[in-house]
């Protein structure tokens, strides 16, 4: 009884799930992404919700990296990115587990990074992305909130839908 109690419990689609099912979207979706016409404005959260900023943050050196960045939220695809951009996307209280991943026809699913945070209703969360200069591994970082600040009023909103 136990032994099969134990193979039913570990045969679980939820415990099978690999970190990138668990965390990003499906792997065949791939976003177009613009910047918008308007700066982003500062925002508040939605009432019982947080709200989290994405960044995409190459500094400089966006000028010579063009790919587009799609960010999954909890098994979902959320949004995407490009040269230096940020979008919000507002969120249920709990734990979150995100990821990031360079959109690429060539090797796709190849350079993703992940994180997770625990959001808390009425507060507002900043979440880096950025490929590291050594390598180009992606990375996800936690911003000082000053900086963050000035990084969403200084790069534009961006737009991004799946494409067809």
């Amino acid at each position: 009884m136990k032994t099969t109690l134990l193979i039913l419990l570990l045969s679980s689609p939820a415990l099978a799930q690999s970190p990138v099912t668990a965390a990003c979207g499906p792997e065949k979706v791939t976003f177009a992404a613009q910047e918008a016409t308007t700066p982003l404005a500062p925002a508040l959260p939605d009432a019982g919700k947080a709200l989290v900023y994405f960044i995409q943050d190459e500094g400089q050196l966006s000028e010579d990296r063009h790919y587009t960045l799609k960010i999954g939220l909890d098994g979902a695809w959320v949004g995407a990115y490009r040269d230096n951009a940020v979008f919000a996307v507002s969120v249920e209280p709990g734990e979150h587990h995100l990821c990031a991943n360079v959109q690429s026809h060539f090797e796709p699913g190849q350079n993703l990074a992940f994180a997770h945070f625990t959001a808390e209703p009425g507060k507002v969360y900043y979440l880096r992305t950025r490929l590291s200069p050594y390598g180009g591994h992606l990375e996800i970082d936690q911003p000082d909130s000053d900086q963050a600040k000035y990084l969403i009023s200084i790069y534009p909103a961006s737009v991004s839908k799946p494409k067809k």
